[in-house]
């Protein structure tokens, strides 16, 4: 990339107990990684999430320290408890059409992006916005590429319309962790069918972005094709 190239703008959607604030500090490594690459912009989610009340099976998404606030969800897998788990099997769920709302609005307030990250319950978000934007429901989705951390196929029947559509055409970077414990290898892997020519950057580690030296070439090497 040439020192007048100008950034890409990309959109980040956090996961589940997060928000744009603690997201930006979780992908602190990140920015730093691709500084002179991309421009990231932040937005929260309009579900806030119930605290947990030392609860033994809540919620594996639980990516906030103890003491963070405002902690915000795209949409809950149990619409009784406003609770979501990527693992639950689910008729309906509550939330998420005002999320894709949520995510039109700041791309028409804050864009234009030229692309999109999610990470976990953002990350499969990513994938539905992804379909909307191909099946052209979403005039203002202009998104030339995305990319998924610990991404997945939500396991709602409410939600399998956006995966029974056309192959996806936009370019997609599906990252995931051999070592997650929250979204699974397996199940990032099952959301690349939905894809065509996904590629892949696998790494060792657990739930996270990834943003060591290593990683860079392979995130460079994606997004030089959109400057």
């Amino acid at each position: 990339m040439s020192k007048s190239a100008v950034p890409l703008r990309i959109l980040c959607i956090h996961g589940y107990r997060q928000n744009a604030n603690s997201f930006r500090e979780k992908t602190g490594a990140l920015r730093k990684l691709l500084k002179k690459q991309v421009e990231l912009v932040y937005v929260s989610a309009p579900h806030q999430v119930p605290a947990i009340q030392n609860e033994t099976n809540q919620e594996p998404e639980k990516m906030a320290s103890s003491g963070e606030e405002d902690q915000r969800g795209w949409w809950f897998s149990d619409v009784q408890a406003r609770a979501f788990n990527a693992k639950q099997e689910c008729e309906s769920s509550l939330g998420l059409e005002e999320s894709i709302e949520a995510v039109n609005t700041a791309v028409k307030d804050l864009g234009p992006f030229d692309g999109i990250l999610g990470f976990s319950q953002g990350a499969a978000l990513v994938a539905m916005l992804c379909a909307l934007q191909e099946q052209k429901l979403q005039p203002d989705f202009n998104f030339r590429f995305a990319i998924m951390v610990a991404g997945f196929r939500s396991a709602c029947s409410q939600h399998q319309r956006f995966y029974k559509g056309p192959v996806l055409t936009i370019p997609s970077l599906h990252v995931f962790g051999q070592d997650d414990r929250v979204i699974p290898e397996e199940m990032s892997r099952d959301l690349l069918p939905a894809f065509d020519g996904a590629q892949i950057l696998l790494h060792p580690g657990g739930h996270f972005v990834p943003a060591k030296s290593s990683h860079r070439q392979t995130y460079q090497d994606f997004l030089k094709k959109f400057q």
